[in-house]
């Protein structure tokens, strides 16, 4: 667990250290500034690698006055380098913090069991040429190359859903002509990593200011989906050994979503001390797993036949081939016309990976160290070649595995409010920070590549199907709590008359809004999956990458600004966004004075400080929502007043028993 400390002191108020630096008047300080600080003290005195966040504001200002056409080529990589390089040491030194246990073990089985899961399709689909080791080498491949030289050591990579679509597809598409997988696989890759350094060098990712939840949250909706459809389709197979094997396969992995979930809400519970909720929320998913892996073996279930994960030869391919692809192989045309494919996949890339990025550093997450996107992207080009160059899935981020990882290395407190307060003895439960770390990531990873010595491909052969399809619905179910549109569609069929005035959603006087706005994103998903669903699979990255410009040009048309701050909010802080030039569309606004008001707030700026328990709500301080399973979003717009500043101030001297850590 986390150490505490005898003093706590809240965010928003101003350091003692702070108030002798000659100032006139106490100025607020915004959620950047304190990062700052933060940054600052993590740094030797004086060292000129410091970071700025003013600097770096100004020299994004400056850059923005450049014509729109003009390109500074390998701006951006070595703009995120300067940033993320002073923190490189203490990425490491800062893993020495228990939530990093947990975190690797959680991770080690969300990532692995789910791949190889996916990797069952892909060995259907397209004769074996992809297996169990091909999944786990990808996963190894991601996992040791981005924790150890990204700049967003957080997000968690490997084989996702989607690039299975892909590759069955073109399996589909390309085999019938006669043209080697491999080779043509092999020149998609260096095809992709040439298109993804075009991209990093000429600053492309800058287009992400655009991105907003409208796009992620349709995208993250698709994933869930996928993982449900994925699930489902593992119970289907189950019936070509029996029906006693698929009504138990049925059986367990409904039991290993409804002990999972149980897990996870009382980990969110006031139930057990703090130390055995929290136990039982970090490690019920994989105590899960073990457990009716082992299950299935009681009684008369032993007599039964159960379908088991297929694997191969420790560290060789599942085929009888090499690790290196002879590229050379194929025919010239062949190699031409891997380019539209592999455009296609650095559009899946470009969006699939970043918004994986952007999601697990969202703005629910108090974070002190910058984001890359450029230099992130540059090593995703080199992934994807590595990959096709070895025979192997293309590796890149995972939703929702990323933002699981940033939710697993949280470290929360509970605040109790002052005894004067109108809801006095009320507690809530607020993130305190993040450990920003690169040894989880790199340890989930090393397990991986572990798991392919010949003894532990046996373990995972014990483990029936029915328990990863249980595992891909507690995935899915976990995935689609979090998202806004679940969340939009659950506040439409509340009671008018009992929805608490303090969600921001009441403040939006035309609901028809809501629904328009629902319905367009739904209509995205259902585009995106329909299309998956046809020979036309691998086409279907462009309808992703389409919904940005339609949030960014034409809801305008039909939304006042008003309804779109409340309906959508970019999916990154400002301190996030800064390696992509800021948040479209976000203005500059001057700091105010104290007694000042809050009008000249912007709302990211409200919800950022809302989400780090910052703020409360008029005249209380506003008590937060319980966190669903891993990866829900504490999402509060409320502003401060005075009031509630001098509140805060008087809570910031109080003794420790109103504050305890969790």
């Amino acid at each position: 667990m986390a150490s505490t400390t005898e003093t706590y002191t809240l965010p928003s108020t101003p350091h003692p250290s702070r108030q002798t630096r000659g100032e006139s008047s106490y100025r607020p300080k915004k959620a950047w500034q304190s990062r700052l600080s933060f940054l600052r003290s993590k740094q030797p005195t004086g060292s000129e690698e410091q970071l700025s966040r003013s600097n770096t504001r100004q020299s994004t200002a400056s850059s923005r006055k450049d014509e729109w056409w003009r390109i500074h080529y390998f701006q951006g990589m070595i703009n995120d380098i300067r940033r993320r390089a002073p923190f490189y040491w203490s990425d490491w030194k800062d893993a020495w913090d228990y939530r990093v246990v947990p975190a690797t073990v959680y991770m080690y089985f969300a990532n692995i069991l789910p791949a190889l899961a996916f990797s069952l399709d892909m060995f259907a689909k397209t004769k074996m040429s992809f297996g169990v080791n091909e999944v786990l080498l990808a996963s190894v491949l991601g996992s040791v190359v981005f924790s150890i030289a990204a700049a967003q050591p957080l997000v968690i990579v490997g084989v996702t859903g989607p690039i299975t679509v892909f590759n069955y597809t073109v399996y589909d598409i390309i085999v019938p002509r006669g043209t080697n997988y491999f080779s043509f696989m092999c020149w998609i890759g260096l095809w992709s990593l040439v298109m993804h350094w075009f991209l990093a060098i000429t600053n492309a990712c800058n287009g992400l200011k655009y991105v907003t939840r409208f796009s992620c949250d349709t995208f993250g909706f698709y994933v869930a989906f996928i993982y449900l459809q994925k699930g489902i389709q593992v119970l289907t197979r189950q019936w070509s050994t029996g029906d006693a094997s698929a009504y138990l396969s049925i059986m367990i992995a409904l039991l290993v979503l409804g002990v999972a979930y149980i897990g996870g809400v009382i980990g969110n519970s006031i139930l057990f001390h703090r130390i055995i909720r929290k136990f039982i929320e970090d490690y019920a998913t994989p105590l899960t797993v073990i457990f009716f892996t082992g299950f299935v073996h009681i009684g008369k279930m032993r007599d039964i036949e159960l379908q088991k994960l297929p694997v191969s030869k420790a560290f060789f391919p599942t085929t009888d081939r090499g690790w290196f692809i002879d590229f050379w192989h194929i025919d010239v045309g062949d190699v031409f016309i891997a380019i539209p494919f592999a455009i296609l996949l650095t559009i899946l890339f470009y969006f699939d990976h970043n918004v994986s990025s952007l999601i697990a550093q969202g703005t629910e997450f108090p974070l002190r160290k910058p984001a890359g996107f450029h230099w992130d992207l540059f090593l995703l080009g080199l992934t994807t070649g590595v990959a096709g160059l070895l025979g192997i899935p293309f590796p890149n981020g995972l939703i929702p595995q990323a933002p699981f990882h940033t939710n697993a290395l949280c470290v929360t407190r509970i605040v109790s409010d002052d005894d004067e307060s109108e809801a006095k003895g009320h507690t809530r439960r607020v993130v305190d920070h993040v450990v920003e770390q690169r040894v989880s990531n790199l340890a989930q990873g090393l397990l991986t590549l572990g798991t392919m010595t010949g003894p532990l491909l046996i373990v995972l052969h014990l483990i029936p199907q029915g328990v990863l399809a249980g595992l891909f619905f507690v995935m899915g179910i976990q995935a689609l709590e979090a998202n806004g549109i679940t969340q939009k569609l659950v506040f439409l069929c509340k009671d008018k008359a009992l929805t608490p005035g303090s969600d921001p959603l009441k403040r939006i006087e035309r609901r028809q809004a809501i629904w328009y706005f629902v319905a367009l994103e739904l209509f995205g998903f259902g585009a995106t999956f329909a299309i998956t669903q046809t020979i036309a699979a691998i086409g279907f990255p462009i309808i992703i990458l389409a919904l940005v410009p339609v949030r960014t040009w034409l809801l305008p048309y039909y939304f006042t600004q008003a309804e779109l701050n409340v309906l959508d909010a970019p999916t990154a802080s400002k301190f996030t966004m800064e390696s992509v030039g800021g948040v479209h569309g976000d203005l500059e606004i001057p700091v105010v004075g104290e007694g000042g008001e809050n009008e000249g707030r912007s709302s990211l700026e409200d919800g950022d400080e809302a989400e780090r328990g910052e703020v409360g709500k008029k005249n209380d301080l506003e008590p937060s929502s319980s966190m669903p399973n891993r990866g829900a979003a504490l999402r509060r717009t409320s502003l401060l007043s005075e009031r509630e500043g001098m509140e805060l101030k008087s809570l910031r001297t109080r003794s420790r028993s109103n504050v305890r850590p969790e």
